[in-house]
């Protein structure tokens, strides 16, 4: 028995070109839209310091080489640890899930990391990581991320979502807005280097603004 198709547009292999077909997806290159994102107020305790320094000291010879566990595992986890995601109107989810219909094509998949309400399973997500994941330019996890906000936003009757993507040593955040009725635009950050002390300190930054502030 041949398996059954699941969704229409999988998370996992979704192409670009795919998501315009089915709504009205624009990139707009400002990056105004970040900077309340960017600019959260937040004070470092010492150890959490500490913690982003002995990551970069300890993983830098080999970061590029890891496979996508191993970043995710040694490098990532750590400091998503320590952030602490949890509480009692949400939580880090890992490899869980998520699914809806969108003008008739149903999406779906797995996704890498999600924040969100729920207690044995995710109901309302807040944010996204998607692919942990080495350097690997045969693809891209831009259009996944797409994917899971748009999902995201359709769960959540909302007009705003907010996520990350990782290649390698790279982070990128990015926002995705519904603006009218299945038109969204979408907006990416510049690259923060998450080997350089400043550039981990800024992501450290925005994660805790997702906790701190974005998720209600």
């Amino acid at each position: 028995m041949k398996n059954k198709k699941l969704y229409d547009i999988s998370f996992v292999n979704v192409k670009y070109d795919e998501l315009t077909k089915i709504v009205n997806l624009d990139r707009n290159t400002g990056k105004t839209i970040f900077a309340e994102w960017f600019n959260f107020p937040y004070a470092f305790a010492d150890d959490e310091t500490a913690l982003l320094s002995q990551l970069i000291e300890t993983h830098e010879p080999y970061l590029l080489a890891y496979s996508e566990e191993e970043l995710k595992m040694k490098f990532i986890a750590p400091m998503l640890f320590r952030v602490n995601f949890n509480s009692k109107n949400f939580r880090e989810w890992y490899e869980r899930p998520l699914q809806a219909t969108i003008n008739g094509v149903k999406f779906g998949g797995i996704t890498d990391f999600m924040v969100a309400q729920g207690i044995e399973m995710p109901q309302k997500p807040y944010f996204f990581i998607q692919e942990f994941k080495k350097e690997d330019k045969s693809s891209h996890p831009k259009n996944q991320l797409l994917a899971e906000m748009l999902v995201a936003i359709e769960l959540n009757k909302v007009n705003l979502m907010r996520g990350a993507y990782i290649i390698g040593r790279n982070w990128n955040f990015m926002i995705l807005e519904k603006i009218a009725e299945n038109s969204y635009e979408y907006f990416i950050s510049d690259s923060f280097d998450s080997l350089n002390f400043n550039g981990l300190k800024q992501i450290y930054i925005c994660l805790q603004a997702v906790k701190l502030k974005y998720c209600e």
